[in-house]
């Protein structure tokens, strides 16, 4: 690290629970590492994004990203930007690997389902959701519940969208009384670009993945900003060029005018602002990293559009109301019988009051993957297909 406001290892807070220091990895390669060997890090391979993982569903395939993918591909744009800026890669990248550890199944559709579902019990917010699986629900080490991940990390996982103001989602609340995150500021430069880094990903990969799926074609993203000057650049140097190719120059410069587009503008505010520790970057009036305001407008066109024609789709409303029928005949289920609940779940959940119940009936539901989920629906419901 060159710069004075990245984060320095010898300086971090350290873990909730004293650890003797590795001999060979830093604390934030170490993060990196317990995530990654996590069972919930496992099971983003078959958590999805906005296509639901289903046999014989026509807008469903083995190129479609996952969660597992997009937390990769969160991950290598983080490190990129992170060393392009002297800042600590591998806390970005720990940060960016543990993002979406919190989403439930089937996306954000399973997000909203279980937000309504949880209403009456506290809520649920799957940035919340991470934290309390960071910290409480990965049951592998010998001394401590959770990945006993050191405070920097935490902070990025709690942040890294901005300073969170109370009232605070209910794990956040329960993560931030056992050790203070200091809620109320930003977190570091680090966990910054970990946040853009989701921006930069899914912007790309959705257009990826709604083209392959036949939602809109080439011609309909060429009004769009960023994205029409981007064919263009690929048809006046490339005239010809066969559409998978041209699809895919066209899509990678959109990427990369949003990666250079952030480097530009976090160099122009951290000169302006010269910070001389990760404690200004904290105390700052505002983030460091994000899109200048011409991107940032663009991207919200973007945005509008994949709204439109991807995320709310006929074909992707149609899953969006069967998977939600599902969560909400499974989460009842469990709450009213929890003898249906596997191992420990069974045990800590007949035991509990109906408030502490349903945390944990959460907890196990937004654990599953998609294909899981629907196995479950289908052991224990035993109706037909669900309409919604």
């Amino acid at each position: 690290m060159t710069a004075p406001y990245a984060c320095q290892p010898a300086d971090s807070r350290g873990r909730l629970y004293d650890e003797d220091l590795s001999s060979f990895r830093s604390p934030w390669q170490r993060d990196r590492d317990r995530i990654i060997h996590s069972s919930a890090f496992r099971r983003l391979k078959h958590k999805t994004q906005v296509f639901v993982e289903q046999e014989g569903d026509a807008y469903r395939g083995d190129y479609f990203r996952t969660r597992l993918t997009h937390t990769i591909e969160v991950a290598q744009v983080a490190r990129t930007v992170a060393g392009a800026l002297g800042l600590n890669t591998d806390l970005a990248e720990a940060v960016a690997l543990a993002h979406d550890l919190g989403h439930p199944p089937f996306g954000h559709t399973g997000e909203d389902a279980l937000a309504a579902l949880m209403q009456p019990f506290g809520g649920f917010d799957h940035n919340a959701q991470a934290l309390r699986i960071v910290t409480r629900l990965e049951r592998h080490y010998a001394g401590f519940d959770g990945l006993n991940l050191t405070w920097e990390t935490l902070e990025g996982i709690a942040k890294h969208n901005g300073p969170v103001a109370p009232p605070y989602p209910y794990a956040l609340e329960q993560v931030n009384a056992a050790w203070d995150l200091e809620l109320s500021t930003h977190a570091s430069a680090e966990a910054q670009v970990a946040a853009v880094a989701d921006d930069i990903a899914y912007n790309h990969h959705d257009l990826h993945d709604g083209l392959r799926a036949g939602l809109f074609t080439e011609d309909d993203l060429a009004q769009l900003p960023i994205i029409g000057p981007a064919f263009a650049q690929v048809d006046q140097r490339h005239p010809g060029l066969d559409p998978d190719r041209r699809r895919h120059e066209a899509l990678r410069r959109v990427f990369g005018v949003m990666v250079e587009d952030v480097i530009a503008v976090a160099n122009d505010r951290l000169a302006r602002l010269n910070p001389a520790s990760v404690d200004d970057i904290r105390a700052a009036q505002g983030a460091v990293i994000s899109f200048s305001p011409p991107l940032h407008q663009g991207l919200r066109e973007i945005k509008s559009f994949l709204f439109k024609r991807m995320y709310r789709a006929p074909s992707v409303v149609v899953e969006r109301r069967l998977v939600t029928a599902m969560l909400n005949e499974l989460f009842p289920l469990f709450l009213s019988r929890p003898e249906a609940l596997p191992g420990h779940w069974q045990t800590d959940a007949a035991a509990a009051p109906m408030q502490e119940r349903a945390r944990i009936v959460l907890d196990y539901v937004a654990g599953m993957t998609d294909r899981y989920a629907m196995a479950e629906w289908e052991r224990l419901c035993n109706s037909a297909t669900p309409t919604g």
